[in-house]
């Protein structure tokens, strides 16, 4: 676990003209491993053209859901799922798919 991440929390809130917006609050810095999908996984991904989908492995962490956001050299992603690896609270692998400079 060489790559450092952040993970953000998402809150909306009211801005100066009255609009809902939304503002990502840091919730904590990790260490993780970072993977390109491959193989198997990289094809699933391809077919519901989820194309910047990354792997994310880290130790667990309590608080995470898939309403936070990642972020990881300057690019944001969000959480797609949480797998707790064998119920065992030592790792969790995170998928999570980029988001574009739209939003």
């Amino acid at each position: 676990m060489r790559h450092r991440i952040t993970f953000q929390r998402v809150t909306p809130f009211i801005n100066e003209n009255g609009f809902e917006a939304e503002l990502p609050l840091e919730y904590k810095s990790v260490w993780a491993a970072v993977t390109n999908l491959h193989g198997k996984e990289y094809f699933e991904a391809k077919a519901v053209q989820a194309e910047n989908t990354v792997k994310f492995t880290i130790r667990f962490l309590e608080g995470l859901d898939q309403t936070m956001q990642i972020v990881f050299e300057g690019r944001t992603y969000n959480i797609i799922s949480i797998d707790h690896i064998k119920y065992k609270n030592r790792y969790m692998e995170i998928r999570a798919l980029e988001v574009d400079g739209d939003g």
